[in-house]
């Protein structure tokens, strides 16, 4: 199982000193929480795309190529890559020149996002947002399978013996998560390819996440990829630790109550308490974190929200210093438990490859195999 990072690289001011970092010190932060997360030993860092203020990671790919050249292990990912308004053409391109740079440690996330305006900015109706997605995405499919693609649909111009380059690492894309906290069509369109399914649940209740994710297992089972068991799962979490609870809650309500995602609504309280969202100690977020699989079953990936609503650099490294050396090692070991033989593991590059040349060994015997009866046959016949 893999656990990592995400961020949504909002600009913030601090509630407690109203001072904001400006664009360039947030930057530096993401880099600094990626780098970080390496060091405890977590697996994932994954960024968010936003286009519009109070967020500043417009580009991506820019800061995971960054990132790739400062670590050697860490998976890099997005939270999400925005499928409605970015050319697929361009995704294919600048994820597999990703992906060269970072010798395979990269995959991404698609989603719709949640900023209306981000459509008209880019030339897109929002009211197609759905159809977007999985036009645009049908196209990304093939762009990375074939080599020369003839292609026409309603969104974008026709493509005409197209290749897009560069190919991907290996022959073999990047792992693709379809992320969703609301859209049953998109849980189907992750099972429709037997990609990953990410729900970010740090808005829901587990009844919602619930129903999202059996949705997933069973249409990814019905298009014959696999048992419901076999499903590619990833969840989100947000997590603030003190040694004491009521210390972690004292000091972290000022930025729960200003966050630009979620504040100005329910009380912490309320919303700990319905939400996966775990303001206390860190056995209190291993206790939280292990009670997911209740819900979502054994899943592969789970992603952790810890720098969100102007908490300071110090505070958030401070966060990532707990995960690694408290919560994740307890966390990786008791999913470890009980889990089943037949539940795959997360997904990475090598694992892909591998997977890719079995596939291409089968393929070969069967069709030698194939060929060899069919001569038994002839000769039989004659």
């Amino acid at each position: 199982m893999q656990f990592g990072i995400f961020t949504v690289g909002d600009v913030t001011p601090d509630p407690t000193t109203g001072r904001a970092p400006t664009e360039h010190e947030r930057i530096k932060a993401m880099v600094a929480i990626a780098r970080k997360a390496e060091e405890v030993g977590l697996d994932v860092f994954a960024s968010g795309e936003h286009h519009n203020p109070p967020f500043v990671p417009s580009s991506p790919t820019t800061m995971l190529g960054y990132i790739a050249a400062r670590t050697e292990r860490l998976i890099l990912s997005t939270s999400t890559t925005l499928i409605t308004t970015n050319d697929p053409v361009k995704i294919a391109e600048d994820f597999a020149m990703l992906q060269h740079l970072a010798d395979g440690r990269v995959d991404l996330m698609l989603g719709r996002g949640n900023t209306g305006p981000v459509y008209p900015w880019f030339g897109q109706d929002i009211r197609q947002g759905i159809n977007l997605a999985v036009e645009n995405y049908a196209l990304l499919h093939r762009l990375w399978r074939e080599d020369v693609v003839d292609w026409e649909g309603r969104f974008r111009t026709p493509l005409q013996g197209f290749t897009s380059t560069p190919r991907p690492l290996d022959g073999v894309p990047p792992f693709v998560w379809h992320g969703s906290i609301r859209s049953p069509e998109i849980a189907e369109q992750a099972a429709y390819y037997g990609d990953g399914f990410f729900h970010n649940n740090i808005f829901w209740p587990a009844d919602h996440t619930r129903r999202m994710v059996e949705l997933y297992r069973a249409r990814y089972a019905h298009y014959g990829h696999g048992t419901p068991e076999q499903a590619v799962v990833g969840l989100g979490g947000h997590v603030f630790m003190r040694r004491n609870s009521q210390d972690a809650v004292r000091e972290f309500r000022p930025y729960f109550d200003n966050a630009p995602v979620y504040g100005h609504g329910p009380s912490l309280e309320e919303f700990s308490t319905q939400t996966p969202l775990t303001v206390g100690t860190p056995e209190q977020v291993i206790e939280k974190t292990l009670g997911f699989r209740e819900y979502a079953g054994d899943y592969q990936r789970q992603l952790f929200l810890v720098d969100h609503a102007g908490l300071p650099l110090k505070t958030v490294l401070e966060q990532i210093d707990m995960l690694g050396e408290e919560v994740v090692p307890v966390l990786r070991e008791e999913f470890a438990k009980g889990r089943p033989a037949g539940v795959p593991d997360a997904p990475t590059h090598a694992g892909l490859v591998a997977a890719a040349g079995a596939a291409g060994a089968a393929g070969s015997s069967a069709a030698s195999g194939s060929s060899a009866a069919s001569g038994a046959q002839e000769v039989t016949a004659v």
